[in-house]
């Protein structure tokens, strides 16, 4: 007698299910042979870019996986330091002694109208980011929308590079923002493209508490 809810009789649904377990059975055996290769641990570079949104929130996320784990971790904001998030004030008013978290921009050029200054700032927040990623004892850096700042010329992308290069072996160093350069694509353990599919500004939708910032 068939089952009137899936037009199948008992004997069918029993072979389906039969044919499902053995069919996830095999996927598990590919899977943990797979997984059997892999050990060791290393820290990796990791680039959030394109259109989409995404890549802020992404490198947070991260930040809070760390703090879960209780890995020191840091954050370094080269473009948005003079906003008011929900993450900074996450971070620093319940995480501060895990996360540190260093605001060091001004807002996007087109709202400081200063070169001389957004350099400036960018400058200083490429000490603070050096300085933490050399330290062994942090295990993350987000360095939140640089790609910006590498992008205008406003650091030197040759040094960028060579500090990823050195940097402590198991340290993971996380780089946001739209326009990543193809050497810094090249130098990147894990790359992330966010592709603009929709977005609610183009329907006259200003930017919203607990989802841009």
């Amino acid at each position: 007698m068939s089952d009137p809810e899936t037009d199948t009789t008992p004997a069918e649904a029993i072979s389906d299910e039969v044919r499902h377990a053995a069919k996830m059975a095999k996927k598990k055996a590919a899977r943990d042979k797979i997984m059997a290769g892999k050990s060791g641990e290393k820290g990796l570079v990791i680039v959030h870019t394109g259109s989409g949104k995404g890549k802020s929130s992404s490198g947070f996320g991260m930040i809070l996986r760390c703090i879960a784990h209780e890995m020191p971790c840091a954050v370094v904001q080269f473009i948005k330091g003079a906003w008011d998030t929900g993450e900074r004030r996450l971070l620093t008013q319940n995480f501060g002694d895990l996360c540190q978290f260093h605001a060091m921009g001004e807002g996007f050029t087109w709202e400081t109208q200063d070169k001389a200054r957004d350099i400036a700032a960018a400058l200083a927040g490429w000490a603070k980011a050096k300085e933490l990623i050399e330290d062994p004892e942090i295990r993350l850096v987000l360095l939140d929308e640089i790609n910006i700042a590498l992008r205008y010329g406003y650091l030197d992308e040759a040094e960028v590079l060579s500090v990823l290069a050195d940097k402590p072996p198991l340290t993971h160093v996380v780089l946001t923002g739209r326009g990543a350069s193809e050497a810094l694509i090249a130098a990147a353990d894990l790359v992330t493209e966010m592709t603009l599919v929709k977005h609610p500004f183009r329907s006259g939708i200003k930017a919203q508490a607990g989802v841009e910032f």
